[in-house]
């Protein structure tokens, strides 16, 4: 293997390893948090980052060739879907929870920051 080779084969190694390390965090958050929507934050970052940096070490390992080209298009799409799937989920969570008063507080825009306490 040439210098180069090396080079982009440890790059690709440490995207794979933030990736793991990435979603072991995320998993840890997701055991530890009580509210849904606590847990819920900590799987979608970690989901969205874990993936990304996963998939970005596979294109570096990989080269640039029509396989990197199809794992960015994944990247992307995930990239997407991920935080618009997500916040429709909170929003259902928060519309539909009836004991959600005790988890948050709601925020009228009228009233200032002061009167709402």
């Amino acid at each position: 293997m040439t210098a180069l080779e090396w080079v982009r084969f440890l790059l690709g190694a440490a995207l794979l390893l933030a990736g793991v390390v990435i979603f072991i965090i995320e998993m840890i958050g997701v055991f530890r948090f009580k509210y849904v929507l606590n847990r819920m934050h900590a799987a979608a970052m970690g989901d969205t980052l874990g993936i990304g940096f996963c998939l970005l070490g596979l294109i570096v390992i990989s080269g640039l060739n029509f396989t990197s080209l199809k794992l960015f298009l994944v990247i992307v799409f995930l990239w997407f879907s991920s935080p618009a799937s997500s916040h429709l989920i909170a929003r259902l969570e928060v519309t539909t929870n009836e004991d959600g008063e005790s988890h948050y507080e709601t925020r009228s825009l009228d009233a200032p920051e002061d009167e709402q306490k």
